[in-house]
């Protein structure tokens, strides 16, 4: 949590460098018009997603796994994954570093680099196992092509949220309100 909060005062101090230049119009926060579009969107990636993991090696035991022994910690970290990961993962990876590398090296280039990158930092709450860090890299593509498309971080933004609301609704669901965590190593 605290590396999120460094990195946006990162962000906010490289792009304050020049006067009067507004944080939110550089990382082009543009708020889209059809927005539940972008809500639908995250909730199908999710459930196609999960599709796709079922096919694929997963691990039986996660390093992330450790943050659902409580319900109390299954809460905390639903909760930190549908407002502040989402939020601050899109303003650095979607706002920030997409856009270096789309001038730099062109649309496709960055849009890749910039999953590969989202996937890569998410590899160690993965244990690093190649099936899930493939999942997560397939998001970041999802998240990053959504925010070439429209010019717009919050429409990524939106599309994340939804993404990991649905996981956190599904985990919910399946461990009858986070009360029965023993189900998710079944």
């Amino acid at each position: 949590g605290f590396a999120y909060l460094v990195i946006l005062a990162f962000m906010f101090s490289i792009v304050k460098r020049e006067p009067g230049r507004d944080f939110w119009q550089a990382i082009r926060w543009n708020w889209p018009k059809h927005w539940s579009n972008f809500l639908l969107a995250g909730m199908v990636l999710s459930f196609a997603l999960q599709g796709i993991a079922h096919v694929l090696p997963m691990p039986k035991e996660l390093p992330m796994d450790r943050f659902f022994r409580t319900p109390g910690e299954a809460w905390a970290l639903s909760l930190f994954g549908v407002t502040f990961a989402p939020l601050l993962e899109e303003l650095f990876f979607r706002g920030f570093f997409y856009p270096v590398l789309a001038r730099r090296f062109g649309i496709g280039i960055a849009v890749v680099v910039t999953a590969a990158s989202f996937g890569l930092i998410h590899a160690p709450q993965l244990g690093r196992a190649w099936g899930p860090v493939l999942v997560i890299f397939i998001v970041g593509l999802a998240l990053t092509i959504a925010r070439a498309l429209t010019k717009s971080v919050a429409a990524s933004l939106i599309m994340h949220v939804a993404y990991n609301a649905t996981l956190s609704a599904l985990l919910f669901i399946g461990t009858d309100g986070f009360r029965h965590l023993e189900r998710l190593s079944q």
